[in-house]
This record gives C-alpha cells, sequence and structure tokens, in this order.
C-alpha cells in the first residue's frame, strides 16, 4: 500500500520523523479527510487515515504524514477556536505554519494573503496554506493574528469562501489535553535531543521555542522554589494534637515561599512585552507567596514588596541599558529568598544565579540568550510567553 511505502520512505530519510513515528500506529477509518489525529485512553497516538490515501501520489501521502507530526510538534490540540468563523481562520493558520517546513507542500502553497485577497482555493483543486513571504517562520497563533486583523480591514468578508484543510483538525483524544501535551512534548524532546541537529535550522528553531513554551499553571511552577520558609496563616487542624489539651485540635501553619522577581526594565522592553511580564507577575501572585519585585535596567532601579493587585499603581522606573546581575546580586542578598525569577527579553548577557532560577522570556526574545541559559541552568530553567 502507499501509506506503508510512504512510512518507510520517511523512517529511511529522517532520524528524527523515525523516531517520532516509533509507536505511532495506522487505522483504517473512511470518516476521515485524508489523515486525522486520535489519542487513545492507553496514551498511545494513533494516526486515522481514509483508505482513498493509498489512490494518491506517494510524495502526497508522505507530506500529509509530516503534516500530522508536525501537529503533534506544535501542540495544535491545545487550542479550540470559539467558533466555526474562527476555526476555519485557525485551521488555514495551522497549515501555514506546518507547511512551510515541508518542502512538498511548501512548493505547491498559495500564501494566505492571496487566498484572503482571492476570497478561494484556485480552480477548487486541493490548496495547501503557506505564510506571506513577508511573514516566515512564524507560529499559527501569529498567523491567526494576522489573519484577523486583515479580515478586519476587508469588512464583511465570506469566511465560508475559503479552502478547507488538506486533513481533519478534530484531533480525536479519550485523555485529557494535559496528558496529551505531556506525552508528545516528553517523545518531542526526546527526537530532538538526539537528532535535531540534523534538521534545517528554520525547522530547529521552530521546535526549540516551541519546547521551550510553558505549559505548566505557576502553581505547579512554583513548587520547585518551594521550601516555604515564611509563616503564614494560622488554622486549627485535628490532624495535628494539641499539646496542652489532648481531645482539642492542634494548631498548623501555613508556610509561604519567599521569592525575588527581577523586572527587567530596559530601553528594548516594549509595552506589549512589560503587559505580558506584569501578568504573569500577577498570576505569581495570586500563588500566595511573598515576593520582592526587583526593577533593574543597568543598575536596580526600585525595590518593593509585591502583593496582588499591585499592578494597578505600580510606576516601572528604567529606560537605559540591561544588566541583570545587580539585581540577582541584591536578590541573593535579601535572608530567606528561595528563589529568582527573572522576566527579561534576553537581549543581555544571562547573569550568575548561585539560588534557583528561573527565566521568563517575552515573546519577541533573543534566542542566543535561551540557549546560554539552558547550557547553564538546564532546560527547565526556561519558559517563553506566547
Amino acid at each position: 500500500m502507499v501509506i506503508n511505502r510512504a512510512f518507510e520512505n520517511i523512517v529511511k530519510k529522517s532520524p528524527f520523523y523515525a523516531y517520532l513515528l516509533l509507536g505511532i500506529s495506522f487505522r483504517k477509518d473512511e470518516n476521515v479527510k485524508n489523515i486525522s489525529i486520535k489519542f487513545t485512553k492507553n496514551g498511545e497516538i494513533v494516526f486515522l487515515y481514509n483508505p482513498s490515501v493509498n489512490k494518491k501520489p506517494i510524495w502526497f501521502v508522505e507530506a500529509i504524514i509530516l503534516h500530522e507530526l508536525m501537529h503533534i510538534i506544535n501542540q495544535h490540540f491545545r487550542i479550540k477556536p470559539r467558533n466555526k468563523r474562527e476555526k476555519k481562520i485557525w485551521d488555514l493558520a495551522m497549515d501555514a505554519a506546518i507547511n512551510q517546513y515541508i518542502p512538498e507542500l511548501d512548493a505547491r502553497g498559495v500564501p494566505l494573503n492571496v487566498l484572503i485577497e482571492e476570497g478561494h482555493g484556485v480552480d477548487n483543486e486541493v490548496i495547501f496554506a503557506a505564510p506571506p513571504a513577508f511573514l516566515i517562520d512564524k507560529t499559527a497563533e501569529e498567523y491567526f493574528e494576522w489573519m484577523m486583523k486583515e479580515f478586519e480591514k476587508k469588512g464583511d468578508f465570506d469566511i465560508e469562501a475559503l479552502p478547507d484543510s488538506i486533513d481533519d483538525h478534530d484531533f480525536q483524544s479519550e485523555i485529557p489535553v494535559e496528558m496529551i501535551i505531556e506525552i508528545t512534548k516528553d517523545k518531542v524532546g526526546k527526537a530532538f535531543n538526539m537528532f535535531g541537529k540534523k534538521l534545517d535550522s528554520g525547522l530547529k528553531q521552530n521546535i526549540d521555542v516551541i519546547l521551550q513554551k510553558s505549559t505548566l499553571n505557576w502553581e505547579t511552577i512554583l513548587r520547585r522554589f518551594s521550601n516555604a520558609s515564611i509563616k503564614g496563616d494560622k488554622y486549627m487542624t485535628p490532624l495535628r494534637p494539641n499539646r496542652r489539651y489532648d481531645d482539642q485540635p492542634g494548631w498548623r501553619y501555613e508556610y509561604k515561599s519567599k521569592l525575588a522577581v527581577i523586572l527587567d526594565t530596559s530601553a528594548s522592553i516594549i509595552e506589549e512585552e512589560m503587559n505580558q511580564f506584569l501578568t504573569e507577575i500577577e498570576k505569581i501572585a495570586k500563588q500566595d507567596s511573598q515576593l520582592i519585585l526587583i526593577q533593574v535596567d543597568k543598575s536596580v532601579t526600585m525595590v518593593t514588596e509585591y502583593k496582588s493587585g499591585n499592578w494597578k499603581d505600580l510606576e516601572i522606573y528604567g529606560g537605559g541599558e540591561t544588566n541583570l546581575q545587580p539585581a540577582v546580586d541584591l536578590a541573593q542578598s535579601k535572608v530567606g529568598v528561595e528563589g529568582i525569577i527573572i522576566f527579561t527579553d534576553g537581549h543581555v548577557d544571562v547573569p550568575v544565579v548561585k539560588r534557583r532560577v528561573l527565566f521568563v522570556l517575552s515573546s519577541k526574545h533573543n534566542p542566543e540568550f535561551i540557549e546560554d541559559a539552558v547550557r547553564i541552568y538546564g532546560k527547565n530553567s526556561v519558559i517563553i510567553l506566547k
């Protein structure tokens, strides 16, 4: 069968994709369009394929298998469009983000800007969505945002006139999406560590960024810092006997983590990034941790205790060059600080940190900073904001 030959060809051509295909089974399903992805209750990945694909050219079948693998790599199953209109746009945005890294589809691709201008596919034939020439190497989220803005400019526009994707984007699952993320991210991470160096530079950078993206909430992230040294609220519990009266419940204290949050306020940080940072800092503050907020450009510009809601009256000081080290040194001099979280765009040298550290990079970050930080402090030391 063509699909078997396509599978074998991919395995021979690329050890990276070969590793990803390990454990993925193929199952016939006449209800799907070409190929679709299913996650079973046992955590297995199944590619459902329509038997009709065996009548298609082998290059096409190889390409759509790679297309499905790229959906997994990019974790597109995380996004659930709000309505039918947004789903149509999101489907094309996903395809454009993927197809640019598959030569057979990229060569035959129709740029999104052309599809928007013409409002339909060419002669109703199969369409492979591609990025605009001025907007390559972007994510599906970025293409979606760009398309939404373009449609707003055009005003009244028939979304249904746009062509369909080459595959189903339903992403059937019998397990929670959080579990799928952990399973797929681990698999992609192992493949990338072993064979990532052989990938094209654009695809390699794309996957590297994806693997660094945060998929955890702050409650989970902060556990790594949580020795909980600050005594907080006091409450009664029957699980702790009263030392004076045996028949009375005892007292127990909630302990809070004490964290230093360093905020890069240098001139390279634009308003959009600062808003990203403050949003995340507010989320951290709601986790019942004691936060010491340190603003820094080339030197420390302000130190204050941050509590939930303080963003409303917070003044930002800075606008100069960047040097994170003075803020790190100050944070490490604070008694009881268990960890340091640094918000920056990465256009600066990686500082020397002797305590547990987490770098939170803006979406407009410097990739070289990530490479250095991961090399020095490990892959779990960096989170990239969308």
